[in-house]
């Protein structure tokens, strides 16, 4: 490990997931689709597949980036309660999240509410980490940007799907509110159900061209009882935490003719959720979400050969019906905030080929091209945001930006990336007045051999302030005056295919940001301020093996490691270097391994997940306990179409919180059966 260090040291870096064309368009059979751009980006970069999405079997998002890419999480509690992910130290509202290559961050709060998303629906997950994201180019990616992608071009012929679980809290007896012993709770055994159905078809349409339709639908019943150790080492048992929901997808590609391409998805999402206060307490909220996404999307090759075009349009809805406790009298009963957003993005790539020169011109064997090649991307985006909220009032803003970023491969074993995007967003401040700013970026990619890869990159990350920020009117009071929040970063990496077999991945780097905005209270009433400013220096290493076995039944065994370091130095409220305050809820070290056993009709997949220390609050005097989770994920084809699977985790039982003062389940166990039916298959 001290080797890869100092190799990081002396070289530029390189890091990617997995091996992929230099050029991916707007979709491909096997990858789902993807917006026009390069996929040798000079970026970190995970990709989860379909595959691994149902191996793992996790209920949400959340858990799923938790076990996959062993990324730290700060929940509520069990399924349908608030989520949140850290990436490269920032939380959820400062990472960029995509639908179908969409923003979809809300301009409220800025956050995503990663709890809707159906994992069913999803063909792939793209995470790309760092700020300056040059490869969607979108705004406010200072930890990073993660893209969920949920279109795919489907064979020819009809198929059907469908999966129910059922997720079984262990019972036992527990100590009331009022002190006294109460007995099992057996129905915990059944305290979670998901039931999900899908269809798609691909075939041809009127003319010839080729045509990929899908439609999934879901709902979910979750009572999320389950038993807990307090501070007095009582064992409890949460309640006052049900939620139901469901929803339902669409999506359609269209083959036009002259390799021309129409995308379109549609989305509905609705959940009924109780939100218990902290600990063992009585009370609780109630919220009810509705959101709905519409999008189009056409992929061109616009007027000449070597350009590409894509045009996308999207309309998203949110409501937000929040109930308040009765137990917070200085909060409004009923808050309800509404919010509309239109996107048009439009991205263009055009492909700069080399002038011819006479064959062996440079000498005998010379190439009949020279080697240079320089691509140019660009593009605008424009999103209109109208807000109606009980707390904040109707406001509307207009936020987006144009960016230009240059691919230039002096040999063909390097690339040079510039990139430069200038956002703005409106009526920002007290006098109203709008706000725009250039974010620069540098990326480096060098692959130094077939099995060695290294990448550099240098960036300013930079992020708007939200509506809850600027003007929230409910138990404290927005600020209008913000600045936004800015910040520079590096990032030095390897890749190195050691083997055919082996894959080690290192990445270190280190982000500094100014002008965070953070809640505080000033004379009894909570408003938020530029008061953040801090900076951060990581370590990420990965180590994946993956060998083919001839045992038996058994076909393969992939065991893998990864460890993060992340040091935080929290560098306002007065605080220096030599304070050494640490960012709440980031740990100094997130280890994360597993073990995945293949054989002819399924597999076995053992993971683990560490988290050290981490602390609540910025004077870090409330610590929230290192805590080890052990999962493991069975899944067996029966015959054909049917597949059984099996999933056990927190098998230690270990009791643990990720946020504080709001336990989260001991050990749970999932069953279920997944079915695909292919009605009909084409020639």
């Amino acid at each position: 490990m001290m080797l890869i260090f100092l190799l990081l040291l002396f070289f530029p870096l390189s890091l990617f997931s997995q091996d992929l064309p230099d050029e991916e368009f707007i979709f491909s059979e096997e990858e789902g689709i993807s917006v026009t751009g390069t996929m040798q980006t000079s970026q970190q970069m995970a990709i989860i597949d379909r595959e691994e999405i149902e191996r793992h079997g996790a209920a949400d998002l959340a858990t799923l980036l938790q076990e996959t890419l062993n990324l730290n999480i700060v929940r509520y509690g069990a399924y349908g309660n608030r989520a949140g992910i850290s990436l490269r130290g920032f939380d959820s509202k400062r990472v960029a999240f995509l639908v179908d290559g969409v923003p979809v961050n809300s301009t409220l709060d800025g956050k995503f509410d990663i709890e809707q998303i159906d994992l069913n629906s999803i063909e792939r997950i793209e995470v790309i980490y760092g700020g300056s994201d040059s490869k969607y180019n979108v705004s406010g990616a200072l930890g990073g940007v993660i893209n969920i992608v949920t279109v795919k071009k489907q064979k020819q012929g009809l198929r059907l799907g469908g999966s129910v679980t059922n997720t079984s809290a262990m019972p036992g007896e527990y100590r009331g509110r009022g002190g006294e012993t109460q007995a099992p709770h057996w129905e915990d055994l059944l305290d979670t159900q998901n039931y999900s159905l899908s269809a798609a078809y691909g075939g041809i349409a009127a003319g010839g061209s080729a045509l990929s339709l899908t439609a999934n639908v879901f709902a979910n019943r979750a009572d999320n009882h389950f038993l807990f150790t307090d501070y007095a080492e009582k064992t409890r048992r949460k309640d006052n935490n049900e939620v139901w929901d469901t929803g339902a997808g669409a999506s359609l590609v269209w083959e036009l003719p002259d390799l021309t391409k129409l995308l379109a998805t549609s989305n509905f999402y609705y959940g009924d959720k109780n939100f218990p206060t902290s600990g063992f307490s009585g009370n609780f909220g109630n919220q009810q979400d509705v959101s709905a996404r519409q999008n189009i999307m056409l992929d061109a090759p616009a007027f000449r050969d070597d350009l590409a075009a894509e045009v996308s349009l999207s309309w998203n809805f949110n409501r937000r019906d929040y109930a308040a406790p009765a137990s917070a009298p200085s909060v409004d009963t009923i808050s309800r905030h509404d919010q509309h957003s239109l996107n048009v993005i439009n991205r263009w790539s055009w492909y700069l080929t080399p002038s011819p020169r006479t064959e062996g011109s440079q000498g005998e064997g010379s190439p009949p091209y020279a080697v240079e090649q320089l691509t140019l991307r660009s593009g605008v985006d424009y999103c209109f945001i109208n807000l109606d909220s009980t707390e904040i009032g109707n406001r509307d803003r207009h936020d987006g930006g144009v960016y230009l970023t240059a691919e230039y491969k002096p040999v063909k074993s390097f690339m040079i990336a510039p990139s430069i995007k200038a956002a703005f967003s409106s009526t920002l401040g007290s006098d109203g007045a709008a706000t725009v700013t250039a974010i620069p970026k540098l990326g480096l990619l060098w692959n130094v051999t077939d099995s060695l890869a290294l990448k550099n990159n240098y960036f300013r990350s930079f992020k708007f302030p939200d509506f809850e920020e600027l003007y929230w009117s409910g138990g404290g009071f927005g600020n209008p005056d913000l600045h936004p929040e800015d910040g520079w970063g590096a990032d030095l990496g390897a890749e190195w295919r050691v083997t055919k077999f082996m894959k080690l991945e290192s990445v270190f780097y280190t982000q500094w940001t100014k002008d965070s905005i953070h809640w505080y209270s000033k004379n009894g009433i909570w408003q938020p301020e530029n008061v953040g400013e801090a900076i951060f220096f990581g370590l990420e290493n990965r180590l994946k093996l993956e060998f083919p076995v001839d045992w038996g039944h058994i076909r393969k065994i992939a065991p893998s490691l990864s460890y993060q370091y992340l040091l935080s130095y929290l560098l306002c409220y007065g605080y220096t270097f030599a304070s050494d305050k640490r960012i709440p809820y980031n740990p100094e070290h997130t280890v994360g391994g597993s073990l995945d056993i293949c054989w002819d009709t399924g597999s076995i997949l053992i993971s683990g997940h560490y988290e050290s220390l981490r602390y609540h609050d910025t004077a870090n005097l409330t610590a929230l306990k290192s805590y080890f989770l052990l999962n493991a994920a069975v899944n067996q084809k029966i015959k054909e179409n049917f597949t059984a699977f099996g999933i056990v985790r927190n098998i230690l039982n270990t009791s643990y919180e990720s946020f504080y003062d709001y336990p989260m389940p001991g050990i749970t166990i999932t069953l279920g059966l997944r079915a695909n039916f292919d009605i009909k298959r084409g020639d």
